[in-house]
């Protein structure tokens, strides 16, 4: 660690959990948003059930990569972790406490270890706000440095372990390009010292090029400050390389979970199969003699999915029992879960 960065990085609490030991779990996560009609008395005629009984768990300093089609729950699973929206059902259990049970004066001092990297760094900063007041206004509202000197020199600090000028901190975020947004995203979340980052598509409004600098940055800091990532994406190249272990969602639920080598390496369930065959491989020889694996019809709605498996409409291995019987996530391989039973 540099000299820099361990400045940047206060120590943790002899409580905080130890490297490897699981840090957060998702129990049986529901979240569904009401659907209504009306204009003055508002009468609710359906749910849209965009998270829908998902479980896993994350170990202390490992990336978990969450991986779907867009609409398939993951940011929302990512906002009911961090409580920016409440669930309908399940438990959220992170450092051992349950976040379920928690009004909002007791989640602060749990935002301080969870924090976020959105996806599009034009919207998530402040146009109004210098970079120095952006970095600046968490430490002094949780009271992380309330000394306003002691306070410029760890923005300081923390522009430069991003990669960034630190006279970037008089700039306002309309002076700077996207991946230096990005950038001031990423020491913004560093700002209170978290154990816990979630990047919601943290690259996907990036250029290639530039992307490729973000995600070697983000593997830097996880070695250098010990943090522990939830990876939101559709960019499967890109989990491959940043994750630890992947989670496949398909309409609120988790098809597959297992390590990002023997997920890539020998998917299992159907879905998994079809988004891997439409990964480009960069021979071209390679690409012309590849199978490709195109599925049928388009994703259900949420408001009404289908009964059973809810990937059975697109399934090529479908029987009359995926129908009418849910597949439970079994463990076919060690650290291998699968929710299909033809596999």
């Amino acid at each position: 660690m540099s000299a820099q960065a361990a400045t940047a990085h206060t120590t943790r609490s002899p409580r905080s959990v130890e490297k490897g030991e699981t840090l957060l779990e998702i129990r049986n996560l529901k979240k569904y948003f009401a659907v209504t009609e009306g204009v003055v008395v508002h009468r609710t005629v359906g749910d849209i059930k965009a998270v829908d009984d998902v479980s896993f768990t994350i170990r202390k300093g490992e990336t978990l990569g969450l991986v779907g089609e867009s609409g398939c729950g993951k940011t929302t699973t990512g906002r009911c972790i961090l409580q920016l929206e409440r669930p309908t059902a399940g438990e959220i259990v992170f450092e051992g406490t349950n976040l379920e049970r928690l009004d909002q004066k007791a989640m602060i001092p749990m935002r301080q270890k969870m924090q976020v990297i959105f996806q599009d760094p034009y919207s998530s900063l402040n146009p109004r706000m210098k970079v120095g007041e952006i970095l600046g206004e968490p430490m002094r509202v949780h009271g992380i440095q309330p000394d306003r000197a002691k306070r410029h020199k760890r923005i300081a600090e923390l522009l430069a372990v991003c990669g960034l000028n630190p006279k970037f901190a008089d700039r306002y975020p309309h002076e700077m390009s996207g991946g230096q947004r990005q950038r001031v995203g990423i020491a913004r979340a560093l700002c209170l010292n978290p154990d816990f980052i979630i990047c919601d598509e943290a690259v996907s409004a990036l250029d290639v090029s530039i992307q490729a600098q973000v995600i070697n940055l983000l593997e830097d800091l996880r070695e250098e400050f010990d943090l522990t990532y939830l990876f939101i994406a559709h960019d499967l190249s890109v989990v491959h390389h940043l994750c630890n272990r992947v989670a496949v969602m398909y309409l609120g639920k988790v098809m597959e979970l297992a390590e990002s080598d023997e997920l890539f390496d020998h998917p299992m369930h159907p879905y998994t199969r079809a988004l891997l065959s439409a990964v480009p491989v960069a021979d071209p020889k390679i690409e012309a003699e590849r199978q490709h694996q195109v599925l049928p019809g388009e994703v259900p709605s949420p408001i009404n999915p289908p009964s059973g498996c809810v990937f059975h409409p697109r399934c090529p291995l479908v029987v009359d029992s995926c129908r009418a019987e849910i597949p439970p996530l079994r463990e076919l391989r060690t650290g291998h879960w699968v929710a299909c039973t033809q596999v």
